[in-house]
């Protein structure tokens, strides 16, 4: 049976706010990428982490 576009069926993670098109890369260190994807749920876990690390790099208006 061939694949029907725009159907109802299979799993659709919802997320709390919508992913950007662009992706984020960057280079890890040699090894890194075969241990992180063993990390349970690692793709949103490093999402909160660039936001702590954005809010924690802005400058605090005292």
């Amino acid at each position: 049976m061939p694949f029907q576009k725009g159907h109802k069926l299979g799993a659709k993670k919802k997320l709390d706010r919508l992913l950007d098109k662009e992706a984020i890369a960057f280079k890890g260190y040699a090894g890194q990428k075969e241990k992180l994807k063993a990390v349970p749920d690692w793709q949103e876990r490093l999402r909160e982490f660039v936001d702590h690390l954005i809010t924690e790099s802005l400058p605090k208006n005292d």
